[in-house]
């Protein structure tokens, strides 16, 4: 059952999450001192281009103004990075999805991910200024080299502080989660006689594929892929991207990063049967799973089905609830079997409770548009809430099967 929110309680929310607007000046400002150091820049390059013009410029002269041109250089990137990332994370997401020059730290920003960023390159303009510190020795006192030594293992110490805090720890924690929720032995059951019944899914042979080096898996990553149910395992660079006659090889590379499943958005791969859907579905699975997160694998049919049975028994809730301990769920075949409107309802509260909350890959052999003929009424309200944070893959082609079977009778 729903929550009925209390609208004084929403409103004074509302307006109080509205008050982060006061920060966007902030960043315009920065934006403004940003200014400040690209003329300060070229001021300093000119200068050393005078000096060497004329002679007058030393090897340790050039030397510390080519290190003052690196320092305003990272003090440069350190902003830009407050004002895009800052402004991001806590004004206002910015769009910048599918944008070819978008930043590739910016799709998995959050506030730890700034802070440790910040502190790295603390360290490096710390670094820069001890460097001129030292190759400037003669002029420079004892007490100033040992405070600007201390003060620069001061930095080091923090960033290492901050990045230990913010990765092995969120990993540790991740792995207790996973180690506490085992598959139930009937799930494991089920997903096992779907691997020796199921015909093989959406694949292609091994081809040079333009995607991203496959990480290493290490036996926490090989727990989560035989718990999530994949039907079978499947790799990016196994898939034949010349068999598809047209499809966003760039976007596929990207994906394969699993850097969408932090950012929590949604993946739809849409075309015929036999392009490659649940191929590409399974092996951005594999990936994410070796990223560190839990995946959960199903057909649509499937899904309807734990869904009804958790409706009968009262706790559909508590099962939407309880499949947030997955940052991705993959919805295989949507399309191939009509719901009725009961169904179409489960399916609506599963996309609705994960929307900004959790990833979601889906295949299909329909555009969104065309829904409306698997989920009725529902399909306009679900799709919209589907693809405001999505990727939308579209694969065109014949079927890779019909294909191979054609080239055996051929043969």
């Amino acid at each position: 059952m729903a929550k009925v929110q209390n609208p004084t309680t929403t409103t004074l929310g509302y307006a109080l999450f509205a008050t982060r607007w006061l920060q966007a000046p902030l960043y315009f400002g920065l934006v403004a001192a940003q200014g400040v150091y690209v003329y300060k820049f070229f001021k300093e390059l000119w200068t050393l281009i005078l000096m060497c013009v004329s002679g007058h410029a030393t090897e340790t002269y050039v030397m510390l103004a080519v290190l003052k041109l690196v320092d305003v250089v990272m003090i440069a990137n350190l902003l830009i990075m407050v004002i895009v990332g800052g402004y991001e994370t806590f004004v206002s997401r910015i769009g910048l999805q599918g944008h070819r020059d978008q930043p590739e730290w910016l799709s998995h920003v959050n506030s730890n991910v700034l802070k440790v960023k910040l502190a790295t390159a603390i360290v490096g303009i710390s670094s820069v200024h001890l460097l001129q510190m030292f190759v400037d020795v003669h002029h420079t006192s004892q007490h100033a080299l040992l405070w600007g030594t201390v003060i620069h293992m001061a930095f080091i110490a923090s960033a290492a502080i901050l990045a230990y805090m913010s990765g092995p720890m969120v990993a540790h924690t991740d792995r207790a989660h996973a180690d506490r929720s085992p598959v139930a032995p009937a799930q494991a059951h089920h997903h096992e006689s779907r691997r020796q019944t199921k015909p093989e899914p959406e694949t292609a042979p091994a081809a040079a594929a333009v995607v991203s080096p496959r990480p290493d898996p290490d036996a926490d990553a090989e727990a989560r892929i035989r718990a999530a149910g994949f039907p079978a395992r499947k790799v990016l660079e196994d898939f034949d991207q010349r068999h598809p006659r047209d499809f966003d090889r760039e976007t596929v590379a990207k994906l394969g990063k699993a850097d969408f499943v932090t950012a929590r958005r949604n993946v739809v791969f849409v075309g015929p049967p036999g392009t490659g859907k649940t191929h590409l579905a399974v092996a951005l699975g594999v990936r994410a799973c070796q990223a560190g997160h839990r995946v959960l694998f199903a057909t649509a049919a499937e899904w309807a089905a734990r869904l009804a049975g958790a409706r009968a028994a009262g706790r559909l809730d508590a099962e939407l609830t309880a499949l947030d301990d997955h940052p991705l769920l993959i919805v295989d075949e949507v399309g191939y079997t009509p719901f009725d409107a009961a169904t179409a309802g489960l399916f609506f509260q599963l996309v609705a409770h994960r929307y900004e909350r959790a990833s979601l890959i889906v295949t299909s052999d329909r555009p969104l548009g065309r829904w409306d003929e698997v989920f009725g009424p529902s399909a306009p309200a679900m799709t919209d809430r589907l693809a405001h944070h999505a990727e939308i893959v579209r694969l065109d082609g014949d079927s890779y099967r019909t294909r191979r079977a054609t080239s055996a009778w051929a043969d």
